[in-house]
């Protein structure tokens, strides 16, 4: 019982710690979905392993209505996940999701129908995952990876990594920009008339010395 208290203040400091808008732990536990998720997948999974297979999808099922969050009686969650918002959220049957995660509103750790046992994804420690993001198949989202509002990943990102677009790509890694040889950089775009501009300069210089040279020998 106590752990399970000490579980429950840690996960509200989480809380905390990742929503400015919160005041108080108790305002947490009595008002925010989030929590309230959690605390009915801890009870639907347990129910679950335990072989009560129906128990545990009404309770699912009762925590999707009253939270808008539906989670699988039988995804693997880690302590402290936050998850903002929530409304939309679904999380597989399958999926494992690390400890300190943070998710957004209309995320999906779902899969891709292609796949037989192991269909969702695996998400580390400390993964952020945006709102309106799907996460879709049986692949691994490292440690401190990022994946951005809306971005459809379908393929493992390493740790340390942001994932953005459609479908996602590596984006950055250890907070900085990765570039790729058929990237278009939209930042640093050359001038086409200043390059024209110093080709006839360079040009005048070479004539200008050609003429120098043909004056001193005749």
């Amino acid at each position: 019982m106590a752990k399970r208290v000490s579980r429950l203040g840690g996960l509200l400091a989480a809380y905390q710690r990742r929503d400015p808008a919160a005041r108080s732990k108790l305002e947490i536990f009595l008002l925010y979905p989030g929590v309230h998720a959690i605390i009915y997948h801890r009870i639907a999974n347990w129910l679950f392993r335990h072989h009560f297979r129906f128990l545990a999808r009404c309770v699912s099922q009762w925590n999707r209505c009253w939270t808008g969050i539906e989670i699988h009686p039988g995804a693997t969650i880690g302590h402290r996940l936050v998850i903002d918002h929530g409304m939309g959220i679904v999380i597989g049957e399958t999926a494992e999701i690390g400890d300190d995660c943070l998710i957004y509103q209309g995320a999906t750790l779902g899969g891709t129908g292609k796949d037989q046992g192991k269909r969702h994804p695996t998400i580390g420690n400390n993964v952020l995952i945006g709102s309106g993001a799907k996460v879709l198949g049986p692949f691994k989202v490292g440690d401190n990876a990022r994946i951005a509002s809306g971005a459809v990943v379908l393929r493992e990102v390493p740790p340390n990594c942001t994932a953005v677009g459609v479908p996602a790509h590596i984006a950055r890694l250890d907070g900085k920009p990765v570039y790729y040889a058929d990237d278009v950089d939209q930042v640093n775009v050359k001038d086409p008339v200043q390059d024209d501009i110093v080709s006839l300069a360079q040009r005048i210089c070479q004539l200008e010395q050609q003429l120098k040279q043909m004056k001193e020998e005749s």
